[in-house]
C-alpha cells in the first residue's frame, strides 16, 4: 500500500464489532469489521477519484477488500496509540479542490450520482484519507534517515536522465537537495509501511465471512487464516 496512492485507495470508516451493525459482515480484522457495503463504497469512491470506469467485478471486490484490510490494520495502530482524529472541517479543502475540477456544481453532483455515491460519503472518505496520510507520516517519518551519499546517488541518476532529455540548465545538487531528500524519505516511508503491514498481518487475525472474496480459508479465524494477497490492490 503506497502512501502516494493512499489515497485513492482509502475507504469509509472501519469500526469495532457492534450489535447495531445490520450490514452484512464480509471480513473481520481483529475486532474491526469490513462490511459488504464498505467494499462496494471503496470501489465506487476510488473509481470516482481516479475517474475510472466503475468495475464491480469479483476481482475488483478482492482488491478493494485487500485495501480495506490494510487500512483496518493502520486504524488499529491509531487506536492503540490514541492518535487524535481531525475535525470534519479538515476535509473541506480537499472536497473543494475536487469540485473545482468540474465545470459546475451540477456537473460534480451528476458525476457523484453516476458512481452511486453521496457527497457525505466522499467527504467522510477524504477526512479518513487526510487522517491516514498524516498518521503514516507521524508513525514512520521519525525513523527515516537520508544520508548525503543517498542524495548524491539519486542526484547523479537524475542528471543522467536530464542530459538524455536535453534539459538545460541542469539544477545543482544543492538546489535539488531538499526535493531529493523528500522524495527519498517518501520512498522509505512506503517501504517501512509495507514491512510493517506484512509483520502486523502475522499478528492480527483476519477472518473472511464472504467466500465470494475467493479466500480458501473463508470463515476460519487465526493470524494465518483468510489472508489476502498482500500485493493485491497495490499500485
Amino acid at each position: 500500500m503506497k502512501t502516494s496512492s493512499v489515497f485513492l485507495l482509502l475507504a469509509a470508516s472501519l469500526g469495532p464489532l457492534s450489535a447495531e451493525i445490520i450490514d452484512r459482515i464480509a471480513i473481520t480484522v481483529g475486532n474491526q469489521v469490513i462490511t459488504e457495503s464498505q467494499i462496494d463504497e471503496e470501489i465506487r469512491i476510488t473509481a470516482f477519484l481516479n475517474r475510472d470506469k466503475l468495475d464491480v467485478s469479483a476481482a475488483a471486490r478482492k482488491q478493494a477488500a485487500s485495501r480495506l484490510i490494510e487500512q483496518a490494520l493502520v486504524k488499529r495502530e491509531m487506536d492503540l496509540s490514541h492518535y487524535p482524529f481531525p475535525q470534519a472541517g479538515d476535509a473541506g479543502a480537499a472536497l473543494a479542490g475536487i469540485q473545482a475540477t468540474y465545470p459546475s456544481v451540477a456537473d460534480f453532483v451528476a458525476a457523484l450520482d453516476s458512481y452511486g455515491i453521496a457527497e457525505a460519503d466522499l467527504t467522510r472518505r477524504l477526512l479518513w484519507q487526510f487522517t491516514l496520510l498524516r498518521f503514516i507520516d507521524y508513525r514512520f517519518r521519525p525513523g527515516i534517515q537520508i544520508s548525503n551519499a543517498d542524495v548524491q546517488t539519486y542526484y547523479r541518476q537524475q542528471v543522467s536522465g536530464w542530459e538524455r532529455q536535453g534539459i538545460q540548465p541542469i539544477p545543482t545538487l544543492e538546489d535539488s537537495r531538499t526535493q531529493i531528500e523528500e522524495i527519498l524519505t517518501q520512498k522509505r516511508i512506503d517501504q517501512a509501511l509495507d514491512q510493517w503491514l506484512a509483520d502486523t498481518r502475522k499478528q492480527v487475525p483476519v477472518t473472511y465471512h464472504d467466500a465470494a472474496l475467493g479466500d480458501p480459508d473463508a470463515g476460519k479465524a487465526g493470524p494465518d487464516a483468510g489472508k489476502a494477497d498482500p500485493d493485491a490492490g497495490k499500485e
